[in-house]
């Protein structure tokens, strides 16, 4: 605050000296009073200079610190978003809101607003300055004012709008083409290539659009302020040389004068230039706070239960649930398994298994009914100590950037290197991580892409086991292993499973026939129970998906 003080006090001194110098020592030919007043000028001007590096030091800090936090916010809150966020939002879009939107607030924190804000503080000055050395040519000047912020508010309107669009249409492109880039594979061997960059075509003329009428109004901006500076200026020269000629004001206060009128338009005109800039990180803003205004996965229950382990039985009664009101996915659903249980879930693409296993963990609770762990509502646990006690292996096993070793960790970060290497071989991994050059020090990509499916596969089979999980869910976990290594898997996991509630979802029927039992789903409701031989007895559902697939094998 001192140095925005001393700035402002500078700025404001500065033409009141110069109108002094020319009234007192240039008209009367006083030497030694003007080389005084300019020695003093010259000091005045470096307090100003010192104290407006000051401000842009200061202020580029804070701001910085407030960039620093707000991304930290933001991550936060993406992390405890529930998935239906995800689900309903491409992820590219939700990368441009984190990197590009609040790129847009740092280049106008650093490069606008840190200059903008000293000049604002100095225009205060420099008004009270005007009104104090002659009133009346001040506010012939101030006139200019209602016109201004009428210019200002027009403009801002239609900017406003104008840079929403260029942030949208900037998520549209970031959205398509991290889809693209992930899935090159397919585009390529679909021959979709050419479609591919046409559509992208699209979206970036879209965006060129965009940006081009936004800088299409802020572009008027500017010249329409030098206009009003302009007509601002020819006021005081005007009015100012009649009161020159009337006898009621002195050249030297008529020089100051236009001095303070170039200085006072000069907060509005810097204003013009980071207009674009202000406009862009305002609609950029809108944008973050759309994500961070929304609800966070609700909180666990006052009394949550607190517990190290669990036995691993799991009721569901009367479940339904809906990603969309009123649209079901699960309707009535119940079931139990007992602890130490292996139950498989089959049925059709699309008949709710995977919804089913995302009940457990609490990803989505239920619209209707009651998911139970144990006799207890999951919803009345703490989700933390939830989700220590079940452990989640998916079709599409994700891989960090980092080493095999930290993967296999990712769920344990305590665990030691004997430990880790002991998950590996229960599920064959170790073989293969000893044969890579720097074995479980081996950096992996983001993706794990330099591994076959298989073997990234094993590694989230190791990542789970490592956990010790009281509650294994697997989701299609096989599908992407080949004939030779789902039968080491499935000799592996025979002894994993044992004493763990296991929730199987399969495709491939040959690898649940040993499941305690198999539930078969088709829309969204349980339509058979039983085990693998009870199944097929009954010559329905299941029969008919399990001789499907040994006539495709």
């Amino acid at each position: 605050m001192v140095l925005v003080v001393l700035g402002a006090v500078a700025q404001a001194g500065g033409p009141w000296l110069i109108g002094r110098a020319i009234d007192l020592y240039i008209l009367e030919g006083d030497f030694a009073g003007l080389s005084r007043t300019m020695l003093l000028l010259l000091a005045v001007y470096a307090v100003g200079t010192v104290a407006s590096r000051g401000q842009v030091f200061g202020v580029g800090s804070v701001s910085q610190r407030l960039l620093a936090s707000l991304r930290e916010r933001i991550f936060d809150r993406l992390q405890h978003l529930p998935l239906r966020f995800f689900d309903r939002r491409p992820v590219g879009d939700v990368m441009s809101r984190v990197t590009n939107d609040v790129d847009t607030l740092n280049q106008l924190f650093s490069q606008g607003i840190t200059q903008l804000l000293g000049s604002l503080f100095s225009l205060i000055g420099i008004l009270v300055a005007m009104l104090v050395l002659q009133w009346n040519l001040a506010l012939a000047c101030f006139s200019i004012i209602p016109i201004m912020l009428l210019t200002t508010s027009f403009f801002a309107r239609r900017a406003r709008k104008a840079f929403r669009l260029t942030r949208e249409t900037v998520g549209d492109v970031s959205a398509g083409l991290q889809e693209d880039i992930v899935g090159v594979r397919e585009a390529q061997a679909f021959n979709r290539t050419e479609r591919n960059i046409a559509r992208f075509r699209e979206r970036n003329a879209a965006n060129r659009d965009a940006n081009v009428q936004a800088v299409a109004i802020t572009s008027a901006f500017a010249p329409a302020i030098d206009v009003l500076s302009t007509l601002a200026t020819a006021l005081v020269i005007g009015y100012g040389g009649y009161l020159v000629f009337a006898g009621s004001v002195s050249v030297g206060v008529l020089t100051a004068f236009l001095i303070y009128v170039q200085q006072f338009f000069r907060p509005v005109q810097l204003a013009s230039q980071v207009y674009t800039q202000a406009q862009a990180a305002l609609a950029g803003a809108e944008r973050i706070y759309n994500i961070l205004d929304e609800e966070p996965e609700p909180d666990d229950p006052p009394r949550a239960r607190k517990v190290d382990a669990v036995e691993g039985r799991i009721t569901f009664e009367n479940v339904t649930f809906a990603y969309e009101p009123g649209r079901p996915v699960l309707e009535d659903v119940g079931f139990e398994i007992q602890p130490g249980q292996t139950v498989a879930l089959v049925g059709p693409t699309g008949a709710g298994k995977t919804t089913i296993a995302n009940l457990i963990p609490r990803f989505y609770d239920a619209t209707e009914g009651t998911v139970s762990i144990d006799g207890r509502d999951v919803e009345q646990y703490a989700r933390k100590d939830l989700r220590e006690n079940i452990g989640m292996v998916l079709q599409e096993s994700f891989l960090f950037s980092g080493t095999i070793g930290d993967n296999i960790r990712y769920g344990r970060l305590d665990a030691s290197q004997e430990e880790v290497e002991a998950a590996a071989r229960a599920v064959s991994a170790h073989g293969f991580i000893t044969e890579l050059p720097e074995g479980y020090e081996t950096e992996l990509g983001e993706g794990g892409g330099s591994l076959s499916q298989g073997q990234r596969q094993l590694l989230s089979f190791a990542r789970a086991v490592l956990t010790d999980p009281r509650i294994l869910i697997l989701d299609e976990a096989t599908s992407n292993i080949d004939t030779r290594t789902e039968k080491v898997i499935q000799d592996a996991l025979a002894t994993l499973l044992k004493g763990r509630t296991s929730v199987v979802i399969a495709h491939r029927l040959s690898t649940i026939r040993t499941s305690d039992q198999i539930l078969t789903v088709r829309e969204g409701r349980i339509a058979e129970r039983g085990t693998h031989d009870e199944l097929l007895a009954q010559n329905g559902l299941y029969a008919d998906l399990y001789r499907r697939g040994q006539k495709a094998s």
